[in-house]
């Protein structure tokens, strides 16, 4: 099945930023963008590395050993992010993501989750902050990041079968690791858990029942279990239409021998569909972001590694606020630059990418961010 591509934004790494024209001095509220669309969440790549080789992310035949990645100097320091998302609280974000690559593997993260937990909101409120994480080293961490103030995780899991894991990492990387940190994650308190599955046909989606019964049975409502449509996230994951297991089939699977509820959003612009399992033991969470497009709640903002932010998880384009940083802006100034963005975006990647006839001819497709340099 063909499924074209429509190249939705202009193809330069960094686009020129807008030149804001209010005028004023720093407000603190709700800013909105083009569709009314409220600054909420911001999601902060710490590091472009990661342990893994997962096919939909980073394969192995592009992200090879010779792969360059961006040296320190490049990245932005932990007082710059913390200065960074000082001002971003200003403009509204309550909830932070901290992402990769691989989070963990940022030396020291630590001192930035407790800088970052120091945060307060204009009315002293403190932030939802939390982590995604391959959970390859969560079992040696989740202590020190309990500690540190990080408050919830997320751990992407794909399968529980062994060997189909370990293809999927495609470094040989053995589940019962990533499941020792789940249950020390859970121990340290840095809960409730939510755990990410990819499902892409014909390769994991024999996994959905065992992954099912199993985090059910094991943990019942302490791990969120949420299964996350393949999606066509960069240019080297060699994305296909019929690789896709639509979310209403995983929910129809899991549904015929475990019965299911659906449950209303937990608040404005989740991602994912709830549903509870009927006798109580727990919920499950579908993410259809090819199927079912969000595009008119998303409230979400990416910050890269390097200083770059990201209006969309499929943008092909980035605002240089790392120039900014080091070139003597005042908060007022990376304010006013924030505003600018956010007030200028009109993104909705998805909806468009929905409108698509199914048997339309393939196109050549502007060549967007990979997920590893933004987070998911």
């Amino acid at each position: 099945m063909a499924f074209r591509v429509i190249p939705l934004v202009d193809q330069r790494r960094d686009a020129p930023l807008p030149v804001p024209n209010d005028g004023e001095a720093a407000q603190k509220g709700v800013l909105q963008d083009r569709r009314g669309r409220p600054l909420t969440d911001l999601r902060i790549s710490v590091t472009d590395r990661c342990n893994f080789r997962c096919s939909y992310c980073m394969p192995k035949e592009v992200f090879d050993k010779n792969h360059v990645y961006l040296p320190h100097s490049a990245l932005l320091s932990f007082e710059e992010i913390t200065r960074l998302a000082r001002v971003f609280v200003d403009q509204g974000v309550r909830k932070i993501r901290l992402t990769g690559g691989e989070p963990l593997l940022r030396k020291n993260i630590e001192h930035l989750i407790e800088q970052l937990a120091a945060l307060r909101t204009p009315d002293g409120a403190s932030l939802d902050l939390t982590l995604t994480t391959n959970g390859s080293l969560l079992a040696r961490k989740a202590q020190a990041l309990k500690a540190a103030g990080l408050q919830r995780v997320t751990v992407s899991l794909d399968a529980l079968d062994d060997t189909i894991f370990r293809r999927m990492n495609d470094m040989d990387f053995p589940v019962a690791d990533v499941l020792d940190g789940i249950d020390a994650a859970r121990e340290a308190g840095l809960g409730p858990i939510k755990v990410n599955m990819v499902v892409k046909r014909g390769t994991n989606e024999q996994e959905i029942l065992p992954m099912a019964r199993h985090f059910r049975e094991r943990h019942g409502g302490d791990v969120v279990l949420r299964f996350i449509e393949y999606m066509d996230v960069g240019a080297t994951n060699g994305w296909r239409m019929d690789e896709v297991m639509p979310s209403a089939e995983v929910v129809a699977r899991i549904g015929a021998e475990l019965p299911l509820r659906p449950l209303e959003a937990t608040a404005p612009g989740e991602t994912a569909q709830r549903w509870a399992y009927a006798d109580g033991r727990g919920e499950i969470g579908v993410i259809s972001s090819v199927t079912r497009a969000f595009c008119s709640q998303c409230s979400r903002l990416r910050l890269s590694t390097e200083g770059r932010v990201y209006l969309c998880l499929f943008a092909s384009q980035g605002h240089d606020l790392k120039s900014l940083l080091r070139g003597g802006a005042s908060d007022e100034d990376l304010a006013s630059a924030i505003r600018g963005i956010w007030r200028a975006r009109g993104d909705r990647y998805s909806e468009l990418r929905a409108l698509q006839p199914q048997d339309a001819t393939d196109a050549p497709a502007a060549r967007r961010v990979e997920m590893s340099y933004i987070g998911g």
